[in-house]
């Protein structure tokens, strides 16, 4: 750790977060934004967790009209649209079909009614019928028999570690710190019993440092039993894993997403374009290995999800060798003791115990909503806010001019996911940096940026977060490592040694 950072480090917060995924990252937006000190720490990489390991959507959830939870489909919904307006070119709209069968469930006429209560609340109205000669020009590989036409609707995506780093950097400009690889490893107590500070650990030396502070907000997400079962509390989490498959886009291809219920449980699974590759998603199962290690999918979730689109697009003849790779995730759900884990409610909850306030569950699409809520809970225990919170108007995105002689597709990925920080990505850029990694829509700029300013301990997080190239070109990005190389070490330093360690350490996580 840096003299700088030690110093600062210890000066007194207001709040501390800990986690570095996209709960604590709204929840830093929003305290920055009323003014307060915040600090967020985590343990691994930013959005190392759940938050780059999502279905990337940014969606109400239509099953969950199935389910009955109406106020989470409207709030998510609301969020959806939110979003659309104020991160365009990072949050982008995506059309989603869903083919009709003979004899297959859900029937037209229930599903035009499940899509009617999703416009409904959403205050749109953008669903519409596909007749089969239409939906062989959008999916020409689905399969034909007995098919009948599609219910089309729309929702969003995004790439959600991108979303984190945006929402990070937002946080940062209003004044927030926040430091990765910083794991808090005990909560501080007085003689009383008040919270006075949490203890954290730096992974870059091991040693530990002591952060004062009044207020703690575990926003850990499947994580967050650890710090309340530390406290005394009763564990209340179910980890459920979630696995995806990432396909080359022309081994699958797709101009919109398409969703359908698994022929073996009739579970909802899609298939989506993304970054130019397709993926497919997702499983739903109790995550019982230690989540200090990485997730990954099982040799059961990979024929599962390989079945399905086996199934739907049978002319294809996909096996396992068109896999280009493959990422899971753990959500962090409220354990209900529900026997199905998919009926779990994904709903978010706020828990103040003893100075330790844990935000958990929830969705990708409402973090600002679950920021909200926490910050509710905890403006009681804070002092006056230094400036008036706000959450932002809500009104679109300033337009996204491009500078003059720049290319209009760089400048517009770059203003999605930099925001008010793209022209300075673009002036950092060097010979050859603004052409395209070969394959995938990522421009070189895109890495020297992060490996300069963008807080990379690891190449993993470089080819895994702060851009996705290891899960979208072959082998992790094999063929592209010695270009890297130059990345890593004009920009981070690394010798030979350093560099030869993480190509290993990164392969052998690939």
């Amino acid at each position: 750790m840096t003299t700088d950072l030690a110093t600062r480090l210890e000066q007194p917060w207001d709040l501390v977060v800990v986690g570095g995924g996209i709960t604590g990252a709204g929840i830093a937006l929003e305290a920055a934004r009323a003014g307060w000190r915040v600090l967020l720490v985590e343990q691994r990489d930013f959005a190392w967790g759940t938050s780059s390991r999502s279905s990337k959507l940014v969606h109400g959830g239509l099953r969950y009209v199935r389910q009955g939870q109406l106020g989470l489909t409207r709030e998510s919904v609301h969020e959806r649209e939110r979003l659309l307006r104020t991160l365009p070119g990072l949050v982008t709209p995506l059309g989603f079909v869903f083919p009709l069968y003979r004899g297959a469930r859900p029937g037209r006429w229930l599903l035009q009614a499940g899509l009617a209560v999703y416009d409904a609340l959403a205050g749109q109205w953008r669903r519409h019928f596909q007749p089969v000669d239409a939906l062989r020009l959008l999916a020409p590989h689905i399969a034909q028999a007995g098919l009948e036409g599609a219910m089309c609707y729309q929702d969003a995506q995004t790439d959600d570690a991108r979303l984190v780093l945006r929402v990070l950097q937002e946080a940062q400009a209003l004044g927030a710190v926040a430091v990765n690889y910083l794991a808090a490893d005990e909560l501080l107590r007085d003689s009383t019993g008040t919270l006075r500070g949490v203890r954290v650990r730096d992974a870059r030396d091991g040693q530990t440092h002591t952060v004062h502070c009044p207020l703690v907000v575990n926003a850990t997400g499947a994580w967050a039993d650890r710090l309340r079962v530390q406290q005394g509390a009763r564990a209340r989490l179910r980890p459920l894993r979630g696995s995806h498959l990432v396909l080359p886009g022309w081994r699958l291809p797709l101009a919109q997403a398409i969703s359908w219920m698994h022929q073996q449980d009739g579970r909802p699974v899609f298939a989506i374009p993304w970054e130019g590759a397709t993926l497919v998603g997702t499983t739903d199962l109790d995550h019982r290995a230690n989540l200090q290690q990485e997730a990954a999918i099982t040799p059961a979730e990979v024929r599962y999800l390989l079945g399905a689109v086996q199934h739907r697009f049978p002319s294809l003849a996909l096996t396992q060798a068109d896999i280009r790779s493959t990422f899971a995730g753990v959500r962090p759900v409220i354990d209900t003791g529900k026997v199905d884990p998919s009926q779990e409610g994904r709903d978010h909850a706020v828990w103040m115990e003893q100075g330790l306030l844990t935000v958990t569950g929830g969705k990708l699409t409402t973090f600002g909503r679950i920021a909200q809520d926490a910050l509710h809970t905890l403006k009681p225990l804070l002092p006056a806010p230094r400036v008036q919170a706000t959450r932002g108007s809500g009104a679109p995105a300033a337009p996204c001019r491009v500078p003059v002689g720049t290319d209009a597709a760089l400048w517009q990925r770059l203003h999605g996911r930099y925001g008010a920080l793209a022209a300075q990505v673009l002036a950092c850029a060097q010979p050859g940096d603004c052409s395209r990694i070969e394959g995938t829509p990522v421009y070189g700029v895109e890495l020297r940026w992060a490996a300069r300013h963008e807080a990379v301990l690891h190449l993993d997080d470089l080819l895994l977060r702060r851009t996705r190239l290891g899960l979208l070109l072959p082998g992790g990005g094999a063929e592209l490592l010695s270009r890297v190389r130059l990345w890593c070490q004009s920009e981070l330093g690394w010798d030979d040694a350093r560099w030869a360690r993480e190509v290993a350490d990164y392969q052998t996580l690939w």
